[in-house]
């Protein structure tokens, strides 16, 4: 006998999908309410109801996708994110308060092959805490430009790292939609 949900065009593991999507935002909405609360003892009902309506919200605008988040690659990347962070604000400082100003600026393009929309913009999120970098938008070829405080740098194989990364956590290889 066949599915009654394939009948009026819904596929089951698609649902199973979005239901686990949902509930994962939900519960992430319920923390973010609780730590923005102080910490303390909550009345349940209006988190419950916010993180509800919330995670909503979140499906509609920004819809499920098949991949699953890699927790292992996850931590690696956000571990990452603070020594990255650290670099780049030391290399910056020491470009500023060096007398010579070891400056070489300009724009390099990196072609990524992540798909536009939320993984796109987390990657240049990313790209941010890189030292000396800052995307800035794409050029007429769709390639990403990043402005760089030295273009001598090996800036395009950082941001192919960081894109396998992100790629490795978030469940896909780049040029996966």
């Amino acid at each position: 006998m066949a599915d009654p949900m394939y009948a009026v065009g819904i596929n089951p593991r698609s649902m199973a999908a979005v239901a686990r999507s949902a509930a994962v935002r939900a519960v992430g909405f319920y923390l973010l309410w609780s730590v923005l609360s102080g910490g303390g003892p909550i009345d349940p009902v209006p988190a419950v109801v916010a993180a509800l309506v919330a995670a909503g919200v979140s499906i509609a605008l920004v819809p499920a996708r098949n991949g699953r988040v890699r927790a292992g690659a996850l931590v690696e990347l956000v571990l990452r994110l603070p020594r990255q962070s650290v670099i780049a604000g030391a290399d910056v400082a020491r470009r500023a308060l060096d007398p010579v100003l070891p400056l070489n600026p300009g724009f390099v393009r990196y072609r990524t092959r992540l798909p536009r929309g939320p993984t796109r913009n987390t990657f240049t999120t990313l790209m941010s805490a890189l030292p000396g970098t800052v995307p800035i938008g794409t050029d007429d070829t769709d390639a990403l430009a990043i402005h760089c405080l030295d273009v001598g740098q090996p800036v395009a194989a950082q941001l192919a790292a960081e894109e396998v990364l992100l790629a490795r956590a978030i469940g896909g290889a780049p040029g996966d939609g």
